[in-house]
């Protein structure tokens, strides 16, 4: 059996890597930490260029390639902590979108991201912090041939540098019956983005309220009441590019631990040699290669639709998430003092560790699908 990556797809990687390191270094990541919105024009638009902004994205609409292709750049971004927009548009907004999507509005979103001249989120998630359809309480009402939302989404990713916000939204009823989606473009009348102070800032996050904001009836995705079955397939290719984004974080986390324990002397021999900090890194890469496994399964299963596409996703993310989080942990423990600085970057990748794990749900959240799945 064959798992590997087409040559196409592993000179994509390679050329993703050589790209990263020279416009996404870690002195790019800080800077634009401090900045209003993790941000960059130009940095998008040589990403746009690259052609990352229309991976996966049919061709009618001005895609090329394949969802296993964004994958590999993903995991690729996911080394150096690229910030903006990158992952909330291509691995949130678009699966949404061509999944729900009616014809205009692919014509119309899909098209302007894929030319790299929009970016999109999703706003899903509100003060409950659930991700199931049960957490989805933001009112949407019609109004005189349109729509009215009222309410608040909380941890929207990159919210500001948004030009279309996919919202979800209940429009009746309670639980996955009533849940309408809805395109909404740039910011209309009633619409707040606050940004909000979250541990991990090389992704921003804000809180978007609506306060009688109205939508044409064409804001909606699909149909009314209707938008739970389309979502929750797309949520499907939302986790496993998520996973992969993770898997490319645990994968530099290790390489710079190892680099560390070969270099760091300790009573004149480097600590590698010290089954404390050996027998830590031998376990992060059983942590690494297990996810990465997981992760590329998921990632195929979702592309060709297979019948256990939600299992293997669910399964890649409930592994993935701890995985990264105690794969981060244990660099840190294996750099020292260092390890907890401010200037030295493990940090970052433990915080982005952090923020990705309750992304899309939890590991406990995904073991309990995994468990409904086995009919438990």
């Amino acid at each position: 059996m064959d798992f590997a990556f087409s040559e196409e797809q592993e000179m994509l990687r390679r050329s993703a890597r050589e790209f990263l390191a020279k416009e996404c270094s870690p002195k790019v990541v800080r800077r634009l930490m401090e900045s209003a919105d993790a941000y960059d024009a130009g940095l998008w638009k040589k990403l746009a260029d690259l052609g990352w902004t229309s991976l996966g994205i049919p061709e009618q609409y001005g895609g090329v390639g394949t969802f296993l292709d964004l994958i590999v750049v993903l995991e690729e971004a996911g080394r150096t902590l690229l910030p903006g927009p990158f992952f909330s548009t291509m691995g949130l907004a678009v699966p949404v979108i061509i999944e729900a999507g009616t014809e205009a509005q692919k014509k119309e979103a899909l098209s302007a991201i894929a030319s790299g001249s929009a970016r999109a989120t999703l706003a899903f998630t509100e003060p409950s912090g659930r991700w199931d359809a049960s957490g989805v309480g933001l009112s949407a009402k019609q109004k005189a041939g349109g729509w009215q939302l009222d309410g608040v989404k909380l941890f929207v990713p990159d919210a500001e540098a948004a030009d279309y916000t996919v919202v979800v939204a209940r429009s009746r009823g309670e639980g996955e019956e009533g849940v309408t989606l809805f395109l909404v473009k740039g910011r209309p009348k009633g619409m707040t983005v606050k940004p909000l102070e979250t541990l991990d800032m090389t992704r921003r996050w804000s809180e978007v309220r609506f306060d009688a904001v109205q939508l044409n009836a064409d804001a909606v995705m699909g149909g009314p009441d209707k938008g739970w079955p389309a979502l929750k397939r797309a949520l499907e290719w939302a986790t496993a590019a998520l996973c992969a984004e993770m898997v490319g974080g645990v994968q530099k986390v290790l390489e710079t631990s190892t680099e560390y324990a070969k270099t760091r002397q300790q009573f004149g021999k480097p600590i590698g040699i010290y089954q404390a900090v050996s027998h830590k890194l031998a376990d992060m890469l059983v942590l690494s290669e297990s996810g990465r496994s997981a992760t590329y399964y998921a990632a195929w299963a979702v592309e060709a639709d297979a019948p256990d596409r939600s299992l293997a996703s669910s399964m890649a993310k409930a592994y993935v998430s701890d995985a990264y989080r105690k794969v981060a942990g244990d660099g840190i423990q294996v750099h020292g003092g260092i390890g907890f600085t401010w200037e030295h970057d493990m940090h970052l990748y433990f915080k982005r560790a952090k923020s990705s794990e309750v992304t899309l749900g939890d590991a406990t959240y995904h073991r309990e699908l995994v468990a409904q799945a086995l009919d438990l």
